[in-house]
């Protein structure tokens, strides 16, 4: 087994520990240290987008920052398009991504979803080289790929990979919604203030199976998972001034400390809101949940 091979296992074998300990948005910093491979350590992120350790020849992963001068995105195949490094084909970054593609090379890709913060998707390949777009096109494998060496990597299903890589689009989405909301509310609970990670939602004012809910800010709302589950159940509503109501019958129920401090207390105070006003509720969502609420009464 080559050392790229191994370094490249390594890799996506820290990266699975990692996720388990931390879930799959991991911050920067942990990418930034990465890990210990003979004796050398292996970063998995810098500040270039096309990032080559310095113990490969080729590069190791491709990252999109939240706030990043180029606009990757996916194409009507289902597919990652991924900007070049600059304008120029031949800069050694996108010659090195180049030849990942000419020897069917796996990579990690680190998905900025806030700053500091990057969801992992490996192993990807890069399918495609469009000089004339200045794009490579990336797709999602199965994980049983990385356990081969790059000559037995046999060519498979454009549409196989799509549908894998599509199913990762909308994990990107998802855990992009989660983590925008929790950022705007300073990562504690709207209602209670709770502020463990463990314990917070991101909660949909208009449930994401409607087709007018949008995974935007103003159409969440960060809430611990008693709320998040009294606020799905109409237990607890919202009206249009952010002022949360209980249930009446909720109000009317005896049921011992945890009914009145952790829902019957919360009638008719102040949800917590963002610094930013335009990443408040949407007022319009908001009135539609609530009258929603209401007819639950």
């Amino acid at each position: 087994m080559s050392i790229d091979h191994e370094v490249r296992l390594a890799a996506f074998n820290w990266l699975s520990e990692q996720v388990s300990i931390h879930g799959d948005v991991l911050p920067r910093k942990l990418l930034e240290t990465g890990f210990v491979f003979q004796n050398q350590r292996i970063p998995l992120i810098s500040p270039q987008g096309i990032f080559k350790p310095k113990i490969l020849d080729l590069p190791l992963s491709i990252n999109t920052s939240p706030k990043g001068p180029y606009d990757d995105s996916f194409n009507q195949e289902g597919f990652l398009s991924y900007r070049y490094r600059g304008t120029d084909p031949e800069h050694r970054d996108n010659v090195g991504l180049r030849k990942t593609l000419n020897k069917n090379i796996p990579l990690v890709y680190l998905h900025g979803i806030v700053p500091g913060k990057y969801l992992a998707v490996w192993p990807v390949y890069i399918i495609a080289d469009k000089p004339t777009n200045l794009t490579f096109t990336v797709a999602v494998d199965e994980s049983e790929s990385i356990y081969k060496e790059p000559s037995q990597v046999r060519e498979d299903s454009t549409a196989r990979r799509a549908y894998i890589t599509t199913t990762v689009r909308t994990r990107l989405h998802q855990r992009g919604f989660r983590e925008k909301v929790l950022d705007a509310y300073r990562s504690q609970c709207a209602f209670c203030r709770l502020k463990h990670l463990e314990l917070l939602d991101a909660a949909h004012i208009i449930p994401d199976s409607e087709p007018e809910s949008m995974p935007t800010v103003d159409n969440g709302i960060a809430l611990c998972k008693l709320h998040h589950a009294a606020f799905d159940s109409f237990i607890l509503g919202i009206n249009p001034d952010y002022i949360i109501e209980v249930r009446g019958d909720i109000l009317e129920e005896k049921d011992g400390p945890m009914l009145q401090h952790g829902l019957k207390d919360l009638h008719k105070s102040k949800i917590i809101l963002p610094s930013s006003q335009k990443l408040w509720p949407n007022r319009e969502l908001i009135n539609i949940r609530y009258q929603k609420f209401k007819k639950a009464i």
